[in-house]
């Protein structure tokens, strides 16, 4: 139940690949919208099968889902009316401000795959549009809207720390149980720290994250495998390949601004070394393994 938090963070990445080399209302709002709850009641059934989902996990995933849609709804209304008309306007000629806001939505997607969205310098960004427009009717357009899109966002933000830090934020590393490797081979990866020597194997603790799945990446290819991860012997991880279809997956959708499929699939925990090993012999793309 962790991967719906996750796909908007895809969706940002998505936006960020399309508006690169596009405009705004050439991404589907709709699609990235569908695609959240299609997953969400997919992976609710999975889960579901292994045991109730706890009221708090449904409550804090419906409650972003209502709130990704009502964003996306609300700049789809936008970019596919004024938006789209000083697009046609401008041309086919990108102003500095098409440039700068796509060079911004890529750092943005980038930077939620290891840190809170609330964290984020909105306002630097508002600042940046006001110091690079160049004046032209394209640019004044993105400065106004972008502009209210970021200053409301960075207001919220606001909110969303405060009340983060009244109740603490999420534990930043999580410990696991890796048997077939060396100590000294898994004290050279870097954020690996070795708590004690268990009889099925080395306990160590990691970041979480998108740091995370590098490192798991990384010791799986070094031919380890994983007896348990936080105390759990079954795990999420998305994959990216050409094919519409994977082995195992739960879900799959095509993503936007690019010609390949994400799949969501789930492994028991001693089989995801040797899947990870598989699917990069294969050419395969590991995106991301979902924590607890």
């Amino acid at each position: 139940m962790t991967y719906p938090e996750w796909h908007i963070v895809h969706a940002y990445d998505d936006y960020g690949r399309v508006i690169s080399s596009g405009d705004p209302h050439e991404f589907g709002f709709l699609r990235a919208i569908g695609g959240f709850w299609s997953s969400l009641c997919t992976l609710s059934a999975d889960a579901s099968s292994m045991g109730e989902v706890d009221g708090a996990t449904k409550q804090m995933v419906y409650v972003i889902g209502v709130s990704f849609t009502a964003e996306l709804l609300l700049k789809a209304a936008y970019e596919e009316t004024f938006g789209r008309l000083t697009a046609i306007l401008r041309g086919t000629e990108r102003s500095p401000l098409d440039r700068l806001s796509a060079e911004q939505a890529v750092d943005y997607a980038r930077f939620l795959q290891q840190v809170p969205w609330y964290k984020w310098k909105f306002t630097e960004d508002r600042e940046a549009l006001a110091a690079q427009s160049s004046g032209v009717l394209r640019d004044h357009e993105r400065r106004f809207a972008l502009g209210i899109e970021y200053a409301a966002k960075a207001a919220y933000a606001g909110v969303i720390a405060d009340a983060v830090a009244q109740v603490g934020a999420d534990a930043l590393t999580l410990r696991m149980i890796v048997r077939d490797m060396d100590r000294g081979d898994l004290e050279t990866i870097d954020g690996v720290s070795i708590v004690t020597e268990r009889p099925e194997g080395l306990e160590i603790e990691t970041p979480r994250y998108r740091v995370l799945t590098h490192i798991l990446q990384d010791v799986a290819l070094k031919g380890a495998t994983f007896v348990e991860i936080a105390g759990n012997d079954d795990i999420l991880f998305t994959a990216i390949s050409e094919n519409a279809s994977m082995a195992g997956a739960v879900f799959s959708r095509p993503r936007q601004g690019a010609s390949d499929y994400r799949h969501l699939v789930v492994v028991k925990v001693d089989q995801l070394a040797e899947r990870i090993r598989v699917m990069n012999a294969e050419g395969q793309q590991l995106e991301h393994i979902h924590d607890y």
